[in-house]
């Protein structure tokens, strides 16, 4: 009955507006408790009211009260008590008011209000913004619009009602719902009831949007540089370009001076960094760092771009570096080019350059300079056959070892005799063709020299279905054998010189490939069969692969005579590579690989890596790695709940071939409704002889601010599966001026 006496009431007042307008009521009083409604036509639109009482006592003036609502494009009011006046549309709401205007709700005792331009004034106002979830209070609450307000003696959180772990204090804040942008005066920042923060002055966002200003300071320390503070400021300078200042104060070396600058636009990009330690105390010089990546469209299809990196000295990123991802670059691009895309014709004209760091105790080859570097490639199919035309030009240089220029053409056809889903056979033929002419530091007398050589191959794969039931659940399980042959005939190509080739790892991708070398230098002869068999168990009700098992051996026919390091042995198995992977329950999920030497009978190398992550928070990471007389490696890492709040995260990485830890992270984590704690410690090597130590502590007020040092980048990286659980990251959440 308390609807349709509700909608009665309020057709019966639409038929008779004229009355409303004027006010003409008389005292009412009802039984059933059923609100009364009434509609207000003005400018801005109807205003709707609705109470259990209302009462025309003036010629313009309505009364209303018990649970009164007014409502008015897209703005509504609660309160106990209202007085309204038609003709200004100037209303006094008294106990319990609530205001809501764009999702954001004012509460309080008492409200004086306009509503047709949304101004109005508030006492003991209790607010929440709906933006960011952030609610306060204050002594008085000034509306100018709906998107913009002051408030005298303010609190602002965003912590939970009920919960007041953090809060700023201020003596006047202006939200400005337009700009999205808050300004606050005279105000401190309060962690559990201790100040952490004083500003005369500052604004911040209310959104993720960028606002010029100082970001949170950064603490840290490194056994290198000693304890650290840096203090960064954001320069938003437009839409499309900002910039960062970040002072870096380190106890042992000084003041380093870190200056980023990024730029977009629809026709190019980039970023720059420069960054510079006058007098290093500790190395007794200056240090400094240089770096641009710029990417540019030149015209349709056609693009530029630049990688220019430099450091002062080899120990830069060892001394200077705060992580084992910076301290690891051994050489340091610079390159420029131009790349272009052109219907079914690609292209890349460059040169490139590298410094090279030295580690003292494990000196690295110098990588040759190409100066320049120009390659031509396209592919296209005719009918069912594939054309593929590829071809480079290089010229090498280096200080101390052989110049020279290589050109290659290395055109092929392949055309599949079978091709459908469940089988297929494709042969191939491709001609690679190489000329050398020598240049500086010819040393040997090394001839100018060519090598034109032939390569045939046939892939061929056929793929069988069953479904089967087993672990309590429907699967499609597949057997994929696959065959793979080629045939290279031999060159002596002892006499060529070797400026980029390598010898490819043996792994699946590289059994599958026609030249066993990385680079056009060497060009393997080969007279072999690659065959390999997969085995996959899907889910029949979402495809999803569970188990994928796979098997492969190589065959050669003869045994191949070119080689960089040594010469293969006269028996013509190669090794058998042996794969596990797959997600084999909803927690747990496997990663495999095993390579067998069946002539030594013996393991030459494998990586074994399992992950327990049955939700998130909760992740545990084992690894291990093994190739024989060169490399034994542990590692695991993990987040794990020690309690509701309290999580620990971590990471060892071990080497048992040399018995030292090459990295290790210890750190705790505490997640409150509102804010988190981290604490996070690494000792990484940094060179052979050479260890850094770095310290994170970081104080996160969710949605506002980042008091510390940022260790996020860092678990992510070292913890695979690793969550962040307070919510969504945010940058640039607190700024004030300089």
């Amino acid at each position: 009955m308390r609807f349709r006496l509700k909608f009665l009431g309020f057709l019966l007042l639409c038929n008779f507006a004229q009355y409303s307008y004027a006010g003409e009521y008389s005292p009412e009083l009802r039984a059933d408790n059923n609100p009364i409604t009434t509609v207000n036509a003005n400018k801005n639109g109807p205003a709707f009211i609705e109470a259990d009482s209302l009462t025309g006592e003036k010629e313009d003036q309505i009364e209303a009260s018990g649970n009164v609502i007014i409502r008015q494009n897209g703005q509504s009011i609660r309160a106990d008590h209202l007085l309204y006046q038609q003709r200004t549309q100037d209303l006094e709401a008294q106990g319990s008011v609530v205001l809501k205007q764009d999702g954001n709700s004012m509460s309080g005792p008492h409200l004086l209000f306009n509503l047709g331009n949304s101004s109005g004034t508030m006492e003991q106002p209790q607010f929440h913004l709906e933006g960011n979830n952030a609610r306060g209070s204050a002594e008085v609450l000034r509306i100018q619009d709906s998107q913009h307000y002051s408030l005298d003696n303010a609190t602002y959180t965003t912590c939970p009602v009920g919960n007041q772990d953090w809060q700023m204090n201020m003596g006047l804040l202006e939200l400005d719902q337009e700009r999205q942008i808050g300004v606050a005066r005279s105000a401190s920042v309060e962690f559990k009831g201790v100040a952490i923060l004083y500003t005369p002055w500052m604004d911040f966002p209310l959104n993720d949007q960028r606002k010029s200003g100082f970001l949170a300071p950064v603490f840290g320390g490194t056994s290198q540089g000693g304890t650290e503070v840096t203090l960064p400021y954001y320069w938003n300078i437009a839409p499309n370009q900002d910039a960062t200042f970040a002072p870096r104060i380190m106890r042992k070396r000084g003041l380093m001076l870190n200056n980023e600058y990024r730029y977009l636009s629809g026709t190019y990009g980039g970023e720059l960094h420069l960054d510079v330690l006058p007098n290093d105390a500790v190395s007794k010089s200056d240090r400094e760092r240089f770096a641009l990546k710029h990417n540019q469209s030149l015209a349709n299809g056609i693009n530029g771009y630049v990688n220019f990196n430099r450091v002062s000295d080899d120990a830069y990123f060892r001394d200077l570096a705060d992580a084992v991802n910076a301290t690891s670059q051994a050489n340091l691009l610079r390159e420029g080019g131009i790349n272009f895309n052109l219907n079914s014709w690609t292209g890349v004209a460059r040169i490139q350059r590298y410094q090279t760091l030295q580690d003292p105790a494990a000196a690295i080859v110098v990588p040759y300079a190409r100066l320049p570097q120009l390659t031509l490639n396209t592919q296209q199919s005719i009918s069912s056959a594939k054309i593929t035309f590829a071809s480079e030009f290089v010229s090498f240089s280096h200080p101390t070892s052989v110049n020279g220029s290589r050109l290659v053409i290395n055109p092929s056809v392949s055309y599949p005799l079978v091709d459908d889903p469940a089988f297929y056979i494709t042969p191939k033929v491709a001609l690679h063709s190489t000329e050398y002419a020598m240049g500086a530091n010819n040393t040997t007398g090394m001839p100018n020299a060519s090598r034109v050589l032939p390569i045939y191959s046939v892939d061929s794969g056929i793929a069988f279905e069953r479904d089967t039931n087993m672990f309590g659940g429907d699967y499609l399980q597949t057997l994929e054998p696959r065959l793979f042959y080629v045939y290279i005939p031999y060159r002596n190509q002892d006499q060529l010189p070797n400026f980029d080739t390598a010898q490819a790892d043996f792994s699946f991708t590289q059994i599958f490939t026609e030249n066993r070398f990385f680079g056009s230098d060497r060009i393997g002869d080969a007279d072999q069969v690659t065959l390999a068999l997969t085995s996959r168990l899907l889910e029949s009700k979402n495809g999803m692969e569970r188990l994928k098992v796979t098997m492969g051996e190589r065959y050669s026919f003869k045994t191949p005579q070119v080689n960089l390091v040594t010469a293969t042995t006269t028996i013509n198995k190669s090794d058998i590579l042996l794969a596990a992977a797959g997600r084999l329950t909803n927690a747990w999920s496997l990663d495999s690989e095993f390579q067998f030497d069946p002539n030594q009978t013996h393991t030459q190398r494998y990586n074994i890596a399992a992950r327990y992550r049955p939700e998130a928070g909760k992740v545990f990471n084992m690894g291990y790695r093994f190739s024989r007389n060169a490399l034994r490696q542990a590692d695991v890492s993990s987040q794990w709940p020690l309690s509701s709040r309290w999580r620990a995260v971590g990471r060892w990485n071990y080497s048992l071939q040399d018995g030292r830890t090459l990295d290790a992270i210890a750190g705790l984590e505490y997640n409150q409704s509102c804010w988190t704690l981290r604490l996070v410690a690494q000792r990484f090597a940094t060179a052979t002889q050479q260890f850094n130590t770095g310290i994170f502590v970081q104080l996160e007020l969710n949605d506002f601010v980042k008091v510390g040092a940022d260790p996020l980048n860092l678990l992510k990286q070292s913890v695979p599966g690793y969550t962040k659980l307070n919510g969504k990251p945010t940058s640039n959440t607190l700024q004030s001026p300089p």
